[in-house]
């Protein structure tokens, strides 16, 4: 679908002596000189219905054709050279309003025409497209929508009569296409009826009033050198043709016509394209974005304020005329007119999808942090854009100094309409109208209960994922006293959590007593590798994949040794045909706090912690089917270590007890202070004199083979990971309301040490508490979600599914003051999606297109979506108009 055009710089240099190079060469057309041949009753029903201030305007001028008369003057020297060629006059009407359309008197005949401006007849389409959508229910639809069927380009030729209130228009067949030249036949034939065209771009206006004081001389002159008209026309071609070429759901093909000018390819045909697997490329409005390397997150925050009602009308009018190129902290202007541009050509008919170089090249130019083709936040790039666009656009030429006045106790709703005001009067643009809001801050001292409070006005809300998602974690209890087996416990903690949050669950799961503490350390290839000593670390820092001890020890163990026994077995190995025995470690290495002496209390402190282990299969299955109850009872009292063989439970010797001994006793060696390297052997007779490290002693043991084989150590081995998704187990989804997200973004809290407030009465900085209130809310409401954190050492992305109301998000309960508004009530339109890690992800975007219709915008990729999927782990930024309540 397209537009007619009139080129003012071909207008403005009419009188050049060099014509005919200015024919041959055709100029460039402003996209804002375009002029469009449209059917009026089309015409009309967008501007009786559309609020656009564009299409507001009542008044047009008046002209009527006639056939060229066969007498003298201008015209007849245009007949003698081109005798083919269609030729006709338009007559301005003294009456230059529009008549009363109440009554359905214009247009009835069919040959009343609109002659409107580039920005004019893409509104108007625009408002078509979104109709037609909503009317799908079987109500009527506009009454020239039969009419809308393709868009053709022509070259005219008009021409000043003498008495400056006439154009003579001839349409050149050798400047036209042999098609396009069969279609304007049957428009501008004049034999038949009546032909009216109403001028509401003010181009032909424009043309006479210029040559209102020239002579005759003059008018004859430029007569002969002509005015150049690019028009194109719109849905006037043949009926039977059209029908066949209409696209099922009400849109309009291009046809690109060959009449070899410039403005004949500002929208180009594309009815091979596909939209998805559902409709045209050249869906008004749907026209996805190429990504350039990287540029995702881009192309899904444009395709978001492409889609913002109000912007859009504005970007698409003439919305150039509000830039301000002096603004100190705005962009000469360049960042709105290439986000204009490309909204234009996003809102194209039959557009194939966009590169958005242009736009990419400016905000590389203007912000350095986002060139390069690096993957970056969406939601940053949209902070950005609305501040600039907001700069690029202020209709404040000179701001005002304006002071701030404390509050002095006066009432909130006179504090808050003085910052706003005082906030107006330095900030006027598009983006204030539509997108800026106001929250109240409330900052209290704590020594001093000072209040301060202020009005500052917001852009988007960046709102917090409650921490109350919660993390599943499975670890393993181990007591240090040899009393019991080890045990693994599952608890749930907060998934942003502490250690001391860990420690305190598993407690309670566990039964400690008031004299015990759990001691939590990391084993890695049967090693203890860390302690988890400090309560303020984040559980963040634990994977899945880890896994986890936590030992039962005394709370009193102040000047106590800790003792740490790592078991080895050993491993036969063959490289090159070569037997090689290696020491290799199992199971869960054990600890203990105890004082010693030499290595026969080592020995004894390893045996009384192995009790519960060290049962032969025999033994356990005897034991479990022939224990009485005096055995039960003499089993609970811990046997004295020293009597203990290496074998069991065994309290006398036998006859083969000596032998045994000598062959399945264990050996101990002392190893560093990192338990790798091993060192000297601990021999049970001699003092040991020295430690690995400062109040702790690691120990190796060696198990040797007889032992492995008659023990039963699958209980000692068994560590389970702190989470493991199992084959068909999905991990639960966290889910927490939007509206949780906005208390916890309201709610009181003390600022951090690097946000101290200097309270005036203290005379210090103080770590005040501060409560916000929202104030004042906008048209559109752009709500962000904190899913990324960031510090020192990691980055972490929340997957938690935040449930979001789409048709009735009802702000009233959280607003603080409600006089003056209308309506607290928002409608989701678009949603801009951040799918996989830190790392490495993609962003998408969701936009409602009317009608209940959803479209997924994956860069150049453009399908629709059903409304039930648009809710999902990956919502990023959310984006609400408001809607008057019911």
């Amino acid at each position: 679908m397209e537009n007619s055009c009139i080129n003012n710089s071909e207008q403005s240099s009419n009188n050049s002596p060099n014509s005919e190079e200015q024919e041959q060469q055709p100029s460039s057309v402003n996209d804002g000189q375009r002029v469009y041949l449209v059917p009026f009753r089309w015409w009309k029903d967008a501007q009786d219905s559309s609020s656009s201030s564009s299409l507001d305007d009542k008044r047009g001028v008046l002209y009527t054709a006639s056939p060229v008369p066969s007498y003298g003057g201008p015209m007849k020297i245009i007949n003698n050279l081109f005798s083919s060629d269609l030729s006709f006059n338009l007559r301005k009407e003294n009456d230059s309003l529009l008549p009363n359309c109440e009554n359905g008197e214009v247009g009835v005949s069919g040959r009343d025409y609109a002659l409107v401006s580039g920005e004019m007849w893409l509104q108007a389409l625009k408002w078509h497209s979104v109709s037609k959508v909503a009317m799908k229910d079987g109500r009527s639809v506009s009454a020239a929508e039969d009419d809308m069927s393709d868009v053709y380009p022509l070259q005219l030729r008009l021409s000043v009569l003498q008495d400056s209130s006439s154009l003579g228009v001839k349409i050149m067949k050798k400047e036209n296409s042999v098609e396009c030249y069969k279609r304007a036949l049957k428009v501008f034939s004049v034999d038949n009826e009546t032909l009216r065209i109403w001028d509401f771009s003010g181009q032909t206006a424009l043309y006479c009033l210029n040559d209102q004081n020239k002579t005759m001389k003059d008018s004859e002159r430029q007569s002969e050198q002509d005015l150049l008209l690019e028009l194109q026309v719109y849905g006037l071609s043949d009926p039977v043709r059209n029908r066949g070429s209409q696209h099922p759901n009400g849109t309009s093909l291009a046809i690109n016509g060959s009449a070899g000018n410039t403005s004949s390819s500002f929208f180009r045909s594309n009815s091979s394209a596909s939209l998805g697997n559902s409709g045209e490329a050249g869906t008004l409005g749907l026209t996805g974005l190429q990504n350039l390397g990287n540029t995702c997150f881009m192309n899904s925050a444009l395709q978001c304020l492409a889609h913002t009602p109000k912007m859009v009308d504005y970007f698409l009018g003439d919305y150039k005329r509000e830039i301000n190129p002096d603004n100190p902290l705005g962009m000469n202007g360049e960042i709105a007119s290439a986000f204009g541009d490309l909204l234009k050509k996003l809102w194209a008919p039959g557009a194939t999808p966009v590169a958005p170089r242009t736009f990419k090249s400016k905000l590389a130019h203007f912000a350095p942090q986002f060139s390069g083709f690096n993957q970056h936040d969406s939601q940053e790039l949209l902070a950005f854009l609305l501040d600039g666009l907001h700069e690029d656009l202020n209709r404040v030429k000179c701001k005002p100094y304006v002071e701030v006045k404390d509050d002095d106790n006066r009432p909130d709703k006179e504090v808050a309409d003085e910052y706003w005001r005082n906030h107006l009067a330095r900030n006027d643009s598009i983006i204030v109208d539509v997108c800026q809001g106001q929250y109240r801050s409330t900052l209290v001292c704590p020594v001093c209960s000072k209040v301060s409070i202020t009005f500052d006005p917001f852009m988007y809300l960046s709102l917090p994922l409650p921490s109350t998602s919660m993390r599943t974690m499975t670890l393993t209890v181990v007591t240090t006293n040899g009393s019991a087996q080890l045990s693994p416990y599952t608890i749930h903690v907060p998934k942003n959590g502490k250690l001391d949050d860990l420690i305190t669950a598993l407690s309670t799961a566990c039964c400690l007593r008031v004299d015990e503490t759990l001691l939590i350390a990391e084993i890695y290839n049967n090693h203890i590798i860390r302690f988890l000593e400090e309560p303020a670390n984040t559980l963040s820092l634990i994977r899945d994949e880890d896994r986890l001890v936590a030992y039962r020890v005394p709370k009193d163990v102040k000047g106590v040794p800790l003792v740490v026994f790592t078991h080895q077995q050993m491993e036969e190995h063959y490289y090159s045909g070569t037997r090689n025995e290696v020491w290799r470690a199992f199971g869960i290495p054990l600890i203990t706090y105890s004082k010693f002496t030499n290595g026969s209390d080592i020995h004894n402190l390893y045996l009384k912690l192995m009790s519960p282990f060290l049962m032969t299969e025999d033994n356990s299955f005897d034991k479990s089917d022939n224990l009485t109850g005096s055995e039960t009872e003499e089993k609970k009292e811990p046997e004295d270590a020293a009597t203990c063989t290496s074998s069991g439970y065994e309290a006398n010797a036998n006859a083969e007890e000596g032998e045994a001994h000598s062959t399945s006793q264990f050996v101990f060696y002392m190893a560093d202070e990192k338990g790798g390297a091993k060192g000297s052997q601990i021999v049970m007779d001699e003092t040991v004199s020295s430690m690995s490290q400062p109040g702790k002693l690691n120990v190796f043991v060696h198990w040797p083979e007889k032992m492995v084989v008659q023990s039963n150590t699958r209980l000692l081995c068994s560590l389970p990971e702190v989470f493991k998704m199992g084959f068909s187990m999905k991990r639960p989804q966290e889910s927490v309301s939007l509206y949780k997200c906005l208390e916890a973004f309201l709610k009181e809290e003390p600022l951090g040490p690097e946000d101290m407030w200097y309270c005036p009465v203290c005379k210090k900085h103080c770590q005040a508490s501060k409560k916000l209130d929202l104030w004042r809310l906008p048209e559109v409401l752009v709500i962000h979600l904190k899913r990324f954190s960031y510090n020192r050492f990691w980055k972490n992305k929340l997957e938690t599914y935040v449930d979001f109301p789409i048709h009735d998000l009802d702000l009233s309960t959280y607003i603080a003051h409600k006089e003056g508004q209308t309506s607290h009530c928002y409608m989701l339109y678009a949603i801009s999606n951040h799918y996989g890690s830190m790392g490495g992800g993609h962003y998408t975007a969701y936009v409602h297109h009317g009608g209940g219709q959803w479209f997924d915008f994956d860069d150049s990729h453009v399908s629709p979506i059903t409304e039930e999927k648009i809710k999902s782990p990956s919502a990023y930024v959310l984006f609400y108009r408001r809607v008057e309540e019911a």
